[in-house]
């Protein structure tokens, strides 16, 4: 059954990148957005820059973690946190980020979240102890939860027209599935020729040049007149989400069976659990399950659940399999993840944006997560004499590209059809799956690592030198890669069997069928 427009003609089935809705009229066309906004290509290079610099900050310090460990004297329990207090934040209060984005509007929150990340990355880059330091990355992942849905909903909003749409969209994608191979890079590179404190100093001057940006290139009406927090919501759902997170970061230290880590995990579920039996309830929601009702629009939010679970691992293995088997130094580890990246960028701007106006996104998406797991599969064969060129460098072309082929039409197809009003809460959603998946896949994956690496040792004796340590690590991510190929492979059968051809409808109508 055909969804109406207002004056009661059936609309046609359209691409994801179709015009998305107006807050007034359901799914009639929008204004082009040549007349509705000028400026929108600059505008696309703010809120880029914008997400770059919080994707960047995931692993940026990653690198950098040895040289402030040695200079701020901090014991080896504790470094965890430097990346755990920023994921910690970031991913437990991305909801209520997106939900002040729809309230206090898309711009204000922007310049926000901007301005915040910036005073928290200098307070970090001027850290002189630990705790400074673990304030410092916390507030950053506090700001970056309030800038990065406003971003995405930013982008919604401004492009309306498919084929402008599909190229935004690309380039999003691109920096969302690349930056983390880029911050291994930069890292590198800033701590071996400045300090590690330039990893966080870096994000001023950005910051400084998004702001500028955004107060002569971004357009934006002001929030919901209104409109209320749903304060119930931000405790059960923030609450939460920061469980889950931490249960996830402490069990690869402390393992599954500790109270520490099974603890949070259960709490973590209890309050989603709470939270969601709320939403139902609750006159102002902090996330409208609505959004959620439309099948192509959940299988999307699925398949980037699933296909985090199965991508982020990479990133950890190749790190180790680099530098503590290949002996490669921080500066070439970084440019060795570069193809990476460089097959994100041309799998969503040059393939995926250019096919997506006249073709199915499950299409994309899931020929992306065949060719993904189709690189994991060629990295399970490495081993430790393997050169990078003929053995390395395929897979991670591989994995690349299928990540760009997916990323973009999963971001086009969760947030196309969402009321205006909504907007910033869907973004959210999708950014918390992501992040959410890329802490449970990281944490799963070394574990299973980790446990195929100590049977290795245990069945081909001990392992009392080098080479058969690293022969025993080898093996370790070479099941883990196995099990991330099965898992992208699913990832493909969920967007096949649930995202259709045409556009989502709008949240909170019954979908046709």
């Amino acid at each position: 059954m055909n969804k109406k427009h207002p004056g009661g003609e059936p609309s046609p089935s359209t691409s994801p990148t179709g015009p998305a809705p107006s807050p007034d009229h359901g799914d009639a066309t929008a204004t082009p957005a040549s007349a509705a906004d000028p400026k929108r290509w600059w505008a696309l290079a703010v809120i880029a820059l914008a997400q770059l610099m919080v994707i960047l900050d995931g692993t940026i310090v990653n690198i950098a973690l040895p040289s402030a460990q040695r200079a701020l004297g901090m014991p080896d329990a504790d470094r965890q946190w430097v990346i755990t207090a920023y994921t910690l934040a970031f991913g437990g209060l991305l909801l209520l980020g997106g939900r002040i984005a729809d309230l206090v509007g898309r711009k204000r929150a922007f310049v926000i979240g901007l301005a915040g990340f910036a005073m928290a990355s200098a307070l970090g880059g001027a850290a002189a102890g630990p705790g400074t330091l673990f304030a410092a990355r916390a507030l950053q992942g506090a700001f970056a939860a309030v800038l990065a849905p406003s971003a995405l909903s930013l982008l919604t909003t401004t492009f309306t027209d498919p084929r402008e749409r599909a190229k935004a969209f690309g380039v999003y994608g691109a920096l969302a599935g690349g930056g983390s191979g880029a911050g291994l890079l930069v890292g590198g590179l800033l701590t071996e020729y400045l300090n590690w404190r330039w990893c966080l100093y870096v994000n001023v001057p950005v910051a400084l040049a998004a702001l500028i940006g955004a107060q002569v290139f971004l357009r934006d009406r002001s929030g919901r007149r209104g409109g209320h927090l749903d304060v119930p919501g931000v405790l059960l759902g923030s609450g939460g989400l920061v469980a889950l997170v931490y249960g996830f970061s402490e069990a690869g230290p402390r393992g599954w069976t500790s109270p520490w880590v099974a603890a949070p995990l259960m709490a973590g579920v209890l309050l989603l659990a709470a939270f969601v039996w709320w939403q139902h309830r609750a006159a102002g929601p902090l996330l409208p399950l609505r959004i959620f009702r439309d099948r192509s629009r959940a299988g999307a939010f699925a398949t980037m659940g699933l296909a985090t679970i199965g991508m982020f691992g990479v990133f950890l293995f190749l790190t180790y399999y680099f530098q503590a088997v290949l002996g490669y130094p921080p500066v070439r580890t970084g440019l060795a993840f570069m193809p990476v990246s460089v097959g994100i960028v041309i799998g969503a701007t040059q393939i995926a944006a250019r096919l997506l106006p006249r073709t199915a996104p499950h299409t994309l998406m899931a020929s992306g997560m065949v060719l993904a797991a189709a690189g994991m599969v060629l990295l399970s064969r490495l081993t430790v004499h393997a050169q990078y060129v003929p053995h390395v460098l395929p897979g991670l072309l591989l994995v690349g590209l299928g990540m760009g082929l997916t990323f973009m039409p999963v971001y086009a197809t969760a947030t196309v059809g969402v009321p205006t009003q909504d907007t910033g809460a869907a973004s959210a959603a999708l950014t918390t799956v992501q992040q959410i998946g890329a802490s449970l896949g990281t944490v799963l994956l070394n574990t299973i690592a980790t446990g195929a690496a100590g049977r290795h040792s245990r069945a081909h004796g001990p392992a009392d030198s080098g080479t058969a340590l690293a022969e025993a690590m080898v093996h370790g991510f070479s099941v883990a890669y196995w099990c991330s190929a099965g898992v992208l492979l699913l990832a493909a059968l969920v967007a096949a069997l649930t995202v259709r051809r045409g556009k989502p409808s709008q949240a909170g109508s019954k979908s046709s069928a």
